[in-house]
């Protein structure tokens, strides 16, 4: 069995994911716009370039996103994303790139259990932690 998370951008998907390929090296591996569903079930002509479904690898997880029905800001409360980076240094890249735009929640620091830890909420309101190493 697997779990994948699966975030509606309510519109602003693709923005969001060209931004997590630049700050956390995410791959598209697959991608279908409103306009490609048979039998018009898009959500309407002025959305038809929206992403109804998309599956992006970061590391070694998939993670689906969607623009979902484009109703405006996303809201992603109740939930953050874990991201295991490497070494501090790269904890370091994806922290502050994650953080451009959004907001820091805990500064990116060593703690008792890992070297570097830290919590941050990207412009689309993601919570994300970035945690490298153990202490």
């Amino acid at each position: 069995m697997t779990i994948q998370p699966y975030l509606f951008f309510n519109g602003r998907c693709e923005e969001a994911i060209d931004f997590y390929r630049g700050a956390i090296d995410a791959k598209v591996t697959h991608i279908m716009r409103f306009k490609d569903v048979p039998n018009a079930c898009s959500p309407g002509q002025q959305n038809e370039n929206k992403i109804m479904h998309a599956a992006v690898q970061i590391g070694g997880t998939t993670v689906l996103a969607s623009d979902g029905e484009c109703r405006g800001n996303p809201s992603f409360d109740g939930f953050g994303l874990s991201l295991n980076a490497p070494n501090d240094t790269e904890a370091e890249r994806q922290f502050g790139a994650l953080a451009d735009g959004g907001a820091v929640i805990t500064p990116l620091t060593k703690t008792f259990f890992a070297s570097k830890f830290g919590m941050v909420k990207d412009r689309f309101g993601v919570t994300w932690m970035v945690v490298a190493g153990s202490a």
